[in-house]
């Protein structure tokens, strides 16, 4: 093994790295990148929701949420709106068609599961530490920030 190797920084960009490409294997057929498969994710869960509380769940800046929204728009996947009552508020909603997908999607997340190899209590341990690593390192970026 090399110095690279035992860096956890490395293992998780190159996990990262083999996730992109399973996803942009599995979601080829319906013609989606990984982003914007997750904003549909985020809607079927719930929907509407502002074009803020999406980039704060994803973890995406308005640069790059605004044009993924823009692609999924021109698809009739999913439909943008002004707040009546504050026109500086975007919700974002699902369309008939963005619905419809849910369903022919619902096996995404079984291949995915099969390309890691992962099951039940070894997914949830790897998900577990993963959240925790996370919320461990933007805590400590945002008190080294202030």
């Amino acid at each position: 093994m090399s110095v690279i190797d035992d860096m956890v920084c490395f293992g998780m960009y190159s996990a990262s790295h083999a996730f992109g490409q399973a996803y942009r294997r599995v979601l080829a057929p319906w013609k989606l990148t990984y982003p914007q498969y997750l904003v549909l994710v985020a809607l079927w869960d719930a929907e509407p929701r502002t074009v803020s509380e999406l980039g704060e769940q994803l973890f995406l800046d308005s640069g790059t949420l605004s044009p993924l929204l823009r692609r999924l728009e021109a698809r009739d996947l999913v439909a943008r709106t002004r707040r009546p009552e504050d026109d500086r508020v975007v919700e974002i909603t699902l369309t008939a068609a963005g619905r419809e997908m849910r369903a022919e999607m619902r096996d995404v997340g079984v291949e995915i599961a099969r390309c890691t190899g992962l099951t039940g209590d070894g997914a949830r341990a790897v998900l577990d530490a993963v959240h925790a690593l996370n919320a461990a390192i933007r805590a400590n970026n945002e008190a080294a920030a202030s």
